[in-house]
Parts: structure tokens; sequence; C-alpha cells
């Protein structure tokens, strides 16, 4: 009886270990030309860069190879990459007239910027507006560029805003960034919540977004602000540029119970490469002090500061960081995320959200002509094609079709 039971478990413990072998089997090996087949087969997505910050300071040109910049329509194209969303992002100021107006004029000016240059570039990309759009762009050996909005601050308390936006080509709103505003509390406000979640200006927004088939995303806000959110939106969410924070313990990162929430609602979790959203940083080195020591200056002064000020700013805070070399979170600390996202509730919930240009970038992919090393590294621990191309885009864009037929049926 006894062996009887030993061989039961060890059949048991064999199958098990085939089914997880992404965990527990042996690698499996990867050729180049393995990797390359899968990842030019996907129709590729990263929804979310910074870059737009880039094209507002100076003579930034999206067509050429940037040096120092970590998207460009080169490095694109060399990553595979078919489609990126650009964040014409806000930060958060008191709420006043002057500076509702302000961030107004800021996202209007990063959107006609992104205009501007893919139309100086429109041999090398188009701007997308549908979900279609990215495949229909890429068969045109183009890449497509997308809109999103970082920080609903700019909305100010006028709802009309949204659907200015979306006309405008913008097909996203992250809700808030580091402080709450008039929408939602934030994840990273150190002040007692405001509205404790969604406030009623917010519920108004989410069903705006969800009318016009805009995507709420539902990155940078607070966890009851979530939990509100879900329970608001008759369409599929997306956190365009969140980790786990089982792996990496950051309010800006999605607890299980989160993303258990999200599989429900049919949306996706975009896993995001800013290190210490990846992997807990070592909080004993110089670099994370000085960082920290930055990082409060900017949460401190950054809103008042003029931009000779933030250019000095931004000049002492790269000196730092050439200066004192941190160790980043890898390739497979993120691929990490990707495996706890699908033992939790499935691999169809999960993605990739970059925040290049805003802090994101990893040893093994620090921008995105690197992005096969992801696909590399997931092939190794034997995910599927099929599964790849879901990661890569196949889950993304199904939330934003889904997003835009609730959209069409609302209208009939």
């Amino acid at each position: 009886m006894k062996n009887r039971i030993s061989f039961t478990a060890t059949l048991l413990f064999i199958i098990l270990l085939t089914v997880n072998s992404r965990s527990y089997g042996q690698p499996k090996k990867v050729t180049d030309e393995e990797v390359k087949r899968i990842h030019d087969k996907a129709i590729t997505v990263d929804t979310h860069c910074d870059t737009p910050m880039n094209m507002v300071r100076g003579n930034f040109d999206i067509g050429k190879k940037q040096s120092s910049g970590k998207v460009d329509l080169v490095k694109m194209k060399e990553g595979g990459l078919d489609a990126m969303f650009f964040a014409a992002f806000v930060g958060q100021k008191p709420r006043t007239t002057e500076n509702y107006q302000e961030a107004y004029q800021t996202v209007h000016q990063m959107i006609d910027t992104i205009y501007s240059q893919v139309e100086r570039n429109r041999q090398l990309a188009s701007i997308a507006l549908t979900a279609e759009d990215a495949s229909i762009i890429s068969k045109q050996g183009k890449r497509a560029v997308y809109i999103g909005i970082e920080n609903g601050f700019a909305l100010a308390k006028d709802i009309r805003r949204v659907e200015e936006f979306y006309n405008k080509g913008a097909r996203y709103i992250t809700l808030s960034h580091s402080y709450h505003n008039d929408i939602c509390d934030s994840s990273t406000d150190r002040a007692k919540p405001e509205h404790n979640g969604l406030s009623a200006f917010g519920r108004d927004v989410v069903g705006e977004m969800n009318r016009l088939g805009m995507i709420v995303d539902v990155s940078h806000i607070s966890d009851q602000s979530y939990f509100d959110v879900i329970k608001e939106s008759k369409a599929p969410v997306i956190a365009s540029h969140s980790s786990v924070r089982a792996l990496a313990n950051n309010d800006r990162n999605m607890t299980d119970d989160m993303i258990r929430a999200l599989a429900k609602n049919g949306g996706v979790i975009q896993i995001c490469l800013l290190s210490d959203y990846v992997k807990d940083p070592d909080t004993t080195t110089i670099r994370y002090k000085k960082d920290q020591e930055m990082r409060a200056i900017y949460n401190e002064k950054w809103s008042s500061m003029n931009e000779d000020q933030k250019a000095e700013f931004r000049k002492q805070w790269t000196e730092i960081r050439e200066k004192y070399p941190r160790a980043l979170a890898n390739v497979s600390d993120l691929v990490n995320h990707i495996d706890h996202v699908v033992k939790l509730v499935g691999i169809d919930y999960v993605g990739i959200g970059s925040d290049f240009d805003g802090g994101g970038g990893l040893s093994g992919c620090n921008d995105v002509s690197e992005f096969p090393n992801i696909t590399r590294e997931m092939l190794r621990r034997g995910y599927s094609e099929e599964d790849i191309l879901k990661v890569w885009g196949g889950n993304f864009f199904r939330v934003f079709r889904q997003v835009e037929e609730y959209a069409a049926t609302a209208h009939n």
C-alpha cells in the first residue's frame, strides 16, 4: 500500500512538473531564429512611454536613433515593436485655475508635438486610433503611434474635456499620477485620502470614457480607487505600466486581489520595466539614498521650478546616476512577474508597459531595441508561441476591442 501511494505521489509530481515547466522544468534551449520568428509574428505593443517629454524639450527627432533616449522609431524597428503608446504627461500642482489651464495646454502641446513628429516621419510611422490600426500600420512596414494621457489632472473638473481629448486622438487616460486629483486618490500621495477612492466626478469620467470607447488606465491610482473603478467601469480596464506587489513591494504595483479583480473585469496588467517596480531595491547603497534625496526634492519643489531650475535638477540627477551606478533588475526578474500573473489568473491578463523615458529600464532590456530579450526569456521558460503572442499584444488589443465594442453598443 505504501509503495502504491509512493508511486502515485511520484506520478503526480511528474505531472505537476510538466504543467509548471515555466518554474520547475529544465530551461529550454532557444535559438536566435526562433526568437526572431515568434517576435516578428506578434503584433507587439508597449502601452506606456514618456518620450513626449523629450520631444517638447529641444531638437528631438523621433525618426533618428537617439543616443540617450530609450524610444525612437529606429529603435522600435530594431526591437520589433509594432506599436507604442506615447503618454502626454502632466505633473500635479495645486488645483488653481491657472494650474488647471497650464496642464490643459501642456497636454495639447504634447499631443500636437506627437502629431508633428509622426508627420515629419510619415514614411516610418502613422498615428493609430483603433485597435485594428496597429495591424494595418504594421503591414505597411511602419510603426503605429498611439496617444495616452497620463494624469486626469488635465481635465480639471470639466467632463467635456474627456471627449475633447478623445477627438484629439487620446485613447486612454491614466486617472491620476503621484498625488490625489479631482478624479481619485493616488497610490503614492502621502497625504490622507481625499475621496476614499473614486470621486463623484471620477465616476462621471469613467462613465464618459466607457461611452466614448476610451480605455480607463488604473496605474498610479490608490487601491480603493482601483476597486471603485472596477465596480464602476462597464468595459475592461488596463494598468498601462504596473507590476506585481507580491514580488516588489511598491504601492505602484498591484496586489494579488487586485489582479484577480482585473481578470474578472477582463482587463490586463501591463508589466512595467522600472527596476524598483520589478525588484525591491537595495536600500543600503549610496545610490539609493541619493535617489531618495532627489525624489524628495522633486516631490516638494518640481511644480514651482522654472525651466532653468528643472534643467539643472535633471542634470544633477543624471550626474548622481552616472557617479553611483546601481544594479538593475533584469529580464528574468521581469518575466517572474509575468509568471506570477499567469499562475494566479491565467495567460490572458498580462502584457508589457515599459515606462521608458520615464524611469523604465532593466539590465538586458534598457530600451525598445532590446525587447526580443523578453521573448527569449519566455521561450526559455517554456511559454508557447500562442502565449507569447498574447503577452506582446493579443491580450491588450482584446481589451481595446472590447472597449470599442462597448462604446458602439452604448451608442445604439
